[in-house]
Order: C-alpha cells, then sequence, then structure tokens
C-alpha cells in the first residue's frame, strides 16, 4: 500500500498519517513513514522524544550525500549534475526505526526563489520516486498540501490520496485545490479524511462541501491525541477506543479497496 496524505496545515494530516503509520506496524508489516512536509510533525505524531527528533538531519540537508550522488555541488547555480541519481540505499542507510515504523525525513529545499532544478530537488524527487515505485513495504507519504515530491510518472504508484478536513471551509478549500492539483499529475484516486468531527453537522458540513470527494473515514475531536503532543507520546498511545477504532475501520477499507 502507498498512501500520500495531505491537507491544510493543523487539519491533523500527521496525526491520521502516524496513526495509520502505526496500525499498520502494529499488525506486523513492514512500514516506511515519509515526512515530505517541511513543517515535519510527523516524528512527533510517532511519538519519537523531542531529545531524538533534534538529531535528525534532513535528506534534504545532507550536503555530501547530495553532492555525491548527483555529482553537483549544493547552491552553486549553472552546473550539470545526474537527473538520476543512486537512492535505493538511502531509506535503509537515514531512516529512524520506531515501533516498528521506519522514518525518513526530507525535509524542505532552499531554492532562492529561483523555481529551478537543483541538485537537492533532484534527489528528493528521484528518492520519493524510488520508494513509490520499487519498494515492496507500505509506504505513507505525509505531504505539505500539495503534490510537491511527486511527478507523473511517480503518481502512477500511489494507491490514494487522503486529503485530512476538518469542519472549516479554508480546510474544504485546501482540499479541493489538492484534488485539482493531484489531478494534474494523473492521481485521481482521492478521498477525504474528515476530522476533528465533534457532531453530526461537523459531518454533514464536511461531506457536502467536498462535494464528489469520498469521505472515506471520520475521526472524533480527541482532547488525548491533543495532548499526546505535549507529553511526547504517539497520537495512539492515550487515544479513546473509538477514535482508535475509527482509524482502524478506515485502514480496513482502504486495504480492501487496494485488494479489488
Amino acid at each position: 500500500m502507498k498512501l500520500a496524505v495531505s491537507g491544510k496545515g493543523g487539519a491533523g494530516k500527521s496525526t491520521v498519517a502516524a496513526a495509520l503509520a502505526l496500525l499498520i506496524a502494529r499488525a506486523g508489516r513492514r512500514c516506511l513513514a515519509v515526512d515530505a512536509d517541511p513543517d515535519a510533525n510527523f516524528a512527533a505524531a510517532l511519538g519519537i522524544g523531542a531529545n531524538v527528533r533534534k538529531t535528525f538531519v534532513p535528506i534534504a540537508q545532507h550536503k555530501a550525500l547530495i553532492e555525491e550522488r548527483t555529482g553537483a555541488k549544493v547552491k552553486q547555480y549553472g552546473q550539470m549534475f545526474k537527473m538520476n541519481p543512486e537512492v535505493s540505499d538511502i531509506a535503509e542507510r537515514y531512516a529512524y526505526n520506531h515501533a516498528g515504523v521506519a522514518l525518513l525525513v526530507l525535509g524542505a529545499v532552499d531554492t532562492g526563489g529561483s523555481g529551478c532544478a537543483c541538485p537537492e530537488s533532484v534527489l528528493l524527487r528521484a528518492l520519493v520516486s524510488d520508494l513509490i515505485l520499487h519498494r515492496d513495504e507500505a509506504l505513507i507519504l505525509d505531504m505539505e498540501a500539495g503534490v510537491e515530491h511527486l511527478g507523473r510518472a511517480t503518481a502512477r504508484g500511489v494507491d490514494k490520496m487522503l486529503v485530512v478536513v476538518e469542519p472549516g471551509q479554508r480546510s474544504v478549500d485546501c482540499a479541493l485545490r489538492v484534488r485539482r492539483m493531484a489531478g494534474e499529475i494523473g492521481l485521481s484516486d482521492v478521498q477525504v479524511v474528515a476530522n476533528k468531527v465533534t457532531c453530526d453537522e461537523d459531518s454533514a458540513f464536511i461531506r457536502g462541501a467536498v462535494g464528489d470527494l469520498e469521505v472515506i473515514g471520520s475521526i472524533p475531536f480527541s482532547e488525548e491525541i491533543r495532548a499526546s503532543d505535549r507529553y511526547g507520546k504517539s497520537v495512539l498511545d492515550d487515544a479513546d477506543h473509538i477514535v482508535v477504532e475509527c482509524f482502524r475501520k478506515i485502514l480496513k477499507r482502504l486495504e480492501q479497496e487496494r485488494a479489488l
């Protein structure tokens, strides 16, 4: 299973991504979690402590690795460099293993507003493509509100994009933008996870506002999940069994749809 999870900042996409990754790992299956959001909340949602998180060096900041694989110097423009660098060993070398989940933090590329290709971005795109197209373990990709790390070729390997939506118009607008961007690269299987739902009115609003986007599941608002961030716990550690079961139902449905 290869899932991309997106949505407006604060809607809870890292919460959903982490819950699914942890449930896959608890079922005894290999799961690779990729934090492709510059805001980088995936590790905390998995329950990785602050002291450990401080030691992480995102792939985009591994200067020696980037220069070795692309054959170009970082932050020096007008160079020739490899557009298909070797990346197949990076996950094993740089992922951090926690609770059965292997986490790889990509980080952000500082292009100085140029918008052009650079060795860092080329390496990250090649890495994401390799993880999606050439590895056989479950993959959960926590993305920013877009499709920054995906291309047309890569999109073919993604089973589904989940857009996490909270009960608010800005979150809905973001979901519709993500769907449009996903469609532009050929990723048409986009579904919604309703999050932070407090009442039937919240559910009705989300289902009505997202139009023909299918809502694959709903997660109730949880004080325990909100508190988990303060105490350095995973999103599932203290979550109510009803909330955990909601995540389980979403994962089960994803697996059933993939099997069809």
